[in-house]
């Protein structure tokens, strides 16, 4: 089936890459690199110090050294790496709240900035990031693997280290908060 002549080039890709190919490590970072950052940026950090691209470096590291002990396909080296970057963000929140660092004005609060201007896709993030303040921190990045980043269930479950059905519960209990949130939409979807 056609299916299964791309599953077999994704699992190419993570044997190249545990065996240490520079084009296997590439092509998965061109898969799964935008998406981990977006995630990163989607999801309250906690840590005003701890940048997107800098928790996603950390994490494309920590991959690189624990490839040996991934088995999968490239698209569940998407959900692999997510939870490595979900790890490390929580430590850098730890880290943050045993030194008590706070920016000076916090992001999340209050009504987005909506003027327009060429800072449209920053504008989007704080509104992303926006809504997002409105859940649960578990509701937020099951949101934000499912929506934001366009991960399946069966992913969002292995990188939050969450069941499918929790994942799901999750998802609806968020979307059903948003809707009341969000100004009235009539009957858009």
């Amino acid at each position: 089936m056609a299916g299964d002549a791309g599953d077999g080039v994704a699992e190419d890709l993570v044997v190249l890459a545990r065996n240490g190919d520079e084009t296997g490590w590439s092509e998965l970072y061109r898969l799964h690199h935008r998406r981990l950052v977006v995630w990163l940026r989607s999801v309250p950090s906690g840590d005003p110090a701890a940048a997107a691209e800098d928790v996603a470096a950390e994490a494309w590291s920590v991959a690189a050294h624990k490839i040996r002990e991934f088995s999968g396909s490239a698209d569940d080296f998407g959900g692999w790496l997510l939870g490595i970057a979900r790890n490390i963000a929580t430590n850098h929140r730890r880290r943050s709240a045993r030194r008590q660092t706070f920016a000076a004005e916090r992001a999340g609060v209050g009504e987005p900035d909506a003027r327009p201007g060429p800072e449209g896709a920053a504008v989007g993030e704080e509104y992303t990031r926006w809504l997002l303040g409105h859940l649960s921190p578990r509701e937020a990045e099951v949101v934000a693997c499912i929506d934001v980043v366009g991960l399946d269930v069966a992913s969002a479950a292995q990188a939050l280290g969450m069941s499918t059905t929790a994942v799901r519960v999750a998802r609806h209990r968020a979307l059903g908060r948003l809707r009341r949130v969000l100004p009235d939409q009539g009957d858009r979807r």
